[in-house]
């Protein structure tokens, strides 16, 4: 599958718990689901310009939810936790506060 970094990337994920991972240089990403480790590495390199130390990935499974009488589900997804090298940081998340 041919994916463009800006297509693997999908979105910043801000949580609490992200925030403190950015202390010890570790970003979290929503990723591409089909994705895999080796290019999501390449694709924070090049659009952020910086050192990728590992990857993480998890998938997260949908949850039910309900709406009044109506019954679903939440999408799956997939997570990336990206280590930088240190002394290196992502800019776009500084100053983002939850």
């Amino acid at each position: 599958m041919n994916l463009v970094a800006r297509d693997i990337i999908i979105k910043p994920i801000v949580t609490e718990k992200s925030s403190s991972l950015m202390e010890e240089n570790k970003y979290t990403f929503e990723v591409h689901k089909n994705a895999n480790k080796i290019q999501v590495r390449q694709a924070v390199e090049e659009i952020f310009k910086v050192k990728v130390l590992s990857v993480n990935t998890l998938n997260i499974g949908s949850k039910p939810k309900r709406m009044g009488a109506f019954i679903g589900r939440t999408r799956t997804w997939k997570k990336a936790i990206v280590a930088v090298a240190a002394g290196q940081r992502i800019e776009f998340f500084e100053g983002a506060s939850i």
